[in-house]
């Protein structure tokens, strides 16, 4: 290949991923106003100032669109969560990513959307082959922060029930019902400290 055609080649991926972002900013603006789960192409289009089917040059359909955007998600949550457990601020580093995470999660919409366009076959494209990378992410990040080393099947099951736990948490906060039981996410995000902190 010459040095003219790999330049072409270039800027045509870089024009590429830069639509592709902006279609999922597009996606995260549409779900802020109507929901994550009631997203359409059409309106993503529009909101991006595309043609509905010029979308299905980046995305395959609106299952692989939201699993893109949770999968964005995750990786916001992921930072998020590392920065909290650098400077905790009267909890352990898991306290502390674990209550980043509960705040991001109680705004993100787009991880429960998600959830209905993962196949039964785990992994099967790779819209969901990224999902479950960038959701690795977060399991380790989390994991980081209470001090596992992920070194066995053990050690991975405890991260997978720790965000189980803050995926809870976030769930109850969200609704209301945490308050109505009568706890406070801090006082939840305690005990959870204490308890998965190695």
């Amino acid at each position: 290949m010459t040095e003219r055609a790999e330049k072409r080649t270039l800027r045509r991926a870089q024009a590429h991923a830069t639509a592709r972002s902006g279609i999922l900013d597009a996606a995260r603006r549409v779900a802020q106003k109507s929901g994550a789960r009631e997203l359409s192409l059409r309106s993503v289009a529009a909101e991006a100032g595309f043609a509905p089917a010029a979308l299905y040059g980046y995305f395959a359909g609106k299952d692989e669109l939201l699993l893109a955007l949770a999968a964005d998600d995750l990786a916001l949550l992921a930072r998020a969560m590392r920065e909290a457990a650098t400077q905790p601020q009267g909890r352990g580093r898991l306290g502390a990513a674990a209550s980043a995470a509960v705040q991001h999660l109680r705004a993100m919409q787009s991880l429960a959307a998600a959830a209905g366009s993962l196949s039964q076959r785990a992994g099967s494209t790779d819209a969901e082959r990224l999902f479950n990378g960038r959701l690795i992410g977060a399991l380790r990040t989390l994991a980081d922060a209470a001090g596992n080393r992920l070194d066995s099947r053990e050690r991975q099951s405890e991260a997978v029930l720790v965000a189980a736990a803050v995926a809870g948490l976030a769930l109850l906060a969200r609704s209301g019902r945490l308050d109505a039981l009568g706890y406070s996410v801090d006082e939840i995000l305690a005990q959870l400290d204490r308890h998965f902190t190695v």
